[in-house]
């Protein structure tokens, strides 16, 4: 039987928990798996993503003030506001599936074997510029891909729903891409863009997958897994725990990946973060299995506001992603409010809308005596969360925040 916790006591804190019945530390890596996420293909996204102009490493922060108040002894943020220039961890993903795309379909047309050097110089400018990729978005992948597809010199277009902020537009277009608003929600936008794509011979690069489109999103997802690298490089011990924010699973089941083929049955234990308005993984791990949550999916956490799990996503987390959380957008106001202004020592953090929910999942489980036993936590607990983007929408940050990024961090110094 599914054990579920919930508790709305107060509306910044509540939330709901659910133990995943079908996870546990000692489910092997299946060969299914590792057919998804591996250690060669990681090898050659690390490699190749390392090589761009502009990489760096993205900082990981304590926060032993936060830490303290949860009872953990340490609380790790890996901050990737700073990714690229793009504000989020999503510039691992998209642009690295397009080259990777690029690659493929030029060495369709040659007939020779195509480095990825090759795609990245220009080499093959010609063939390249006749190509269109495109995305279904709630922004920051969009911006990844037309970003991708603007450096390796191909045609981009973008899908975005209704709910989709016109500052978030903007900045998609600013990387020379197409944007086409659509009715509907983020899964409507995805099933616009394959069929536009479908009819005008366009390729897209999504990291969602689902029947019939899979190869595309494990380069997305493998993109993703360097994030998890770095951070568990960077770790000076393990994590024990990693709460982490969902959305179609992707980002979540490339941590999960990593953690899992880095240390087996010694991996941290891995609990998942969406807002309580789109929570699709939780009604999936209620179910058993994949299962939509429907209507409009208007949540303040936009990247997160997926209403269909990623079936190669759900293949990993589905035995190793130990729990779910829900959470009300209040939460992830509080929490982007609590990184500007720490307590402290602590570091003052730029935190969009959709980096919080794994730290809130934290805070709100830590307060709770039930959810802690359920979860494991206790005083010495070593947590690990992705901040997974910064101010993605400037206006939007600074009217939540009550400042801008920059006032942010001036005053941290």
């Amino acid at each position: 039987m599914t054990k579920e916790i919930y508790r709305n006591a107060d509306a910044a804190r509540g939330f709901t928990l659910i133990i995943n019945p079908l996870a546990s530390k000692d489910k092997s890596w299946t060969p299914q798996q590792d057919s998804i996420l591996n250690d060669a293909n990681f090898a050659q996204a690390k490699a190749t993503i390392s090589s761009w102009h502009g990489y760096k490493m993205t900082p990981l922060v304590s926060l032993s003030e936060l830490a303290a108040e949860a009872d953990v002894a340490s609380l790790h943020y890996k901050d990737e506001g700073s990714r690229f220039g793009l504000g989020s961890f999503k510039a691992l993903g998209g642009a690295y599936a397009v080259a990777r795309l690029l690659q493929r379909e030029v060495e369709t047309c040659l007939g020779v074997p195509v480095s990825m050097q090759d795609i990245v110089s220009g080499a093959h400018a010609d063939l390249v510029s006749k190509i269109t990729v495109c995305c279904a978005t709630d922004g920051n992948h969009g911006r990844s891909v037309a970003w991708g597809a603007q450096t390796f010199g191909c045609r981009c277009v973008i899908f975005i729903h209704a709910t989709v902020s016109e500052g978030r537009k903007t900045a998609i277009e600013a990387y020379g891409a197409e944007v086409r608003r659509c009715d509907g929600n983020y899964d409507d936008s995805v099933r616009e863009a394959q069929e536009t794509a479908t009819r005008e011979g366009w390729f897209v690069v999504s990291d969602t997958s689902y029947p019939g489109y899979m190869e595309v999103p494990k380069d997305v997802m493998q993109g993703y897994e360097l994030m998890a690298a770095e951070a568990f490089d960077q770790s000076v011990v393990p994590p024990t725990h990693i709460f982490i924010q969902t959305g179609v699973g992707g980002m979540a089941a490339a941590v999960a990946a990593q953690a899992k083929r880095r240390w087996g049955n010694d991996r941290p234990t891995i609990v998942l973060a969406d807002p309580d308005l789109s929570a699709c993984w939780l009604e999936s791990f209620r179910a058993g299995k994949p299962t939509a949550v429907e209507g409009d999916l208007d949540t303040l956490m936009a990247g997160l506001a997926c209403g269909e799990v990623s079936s190669l996503a759900w293949e990993i987390l589905k035995d190793h992603g130990d729990a779910v959380m829900a959470l009300p957008d209040e939460a992830a106001i509080e929490f982007m409010k609590r990184l500007a202004n720490p307590k402290g020592d602590d570091t003052a953090v730029v935190a969009g809308e959709s980096a919080v929910a794994g730290l809130a999942g934290l805070m709100a489980a830590s307060t709770d005596k039930e959810a802690r036993e359920s979860l494991g936590l206790g005083p010495d607990s070593r947590v690990l969360v992705f901040g997974t983007e910064g101010d993605t929408d400037p206006e939007l940050y600074k009217q939540i925040v009550g400042r801008d990024a920059a006032a942010v961090l001036e005053k941290s110094k």
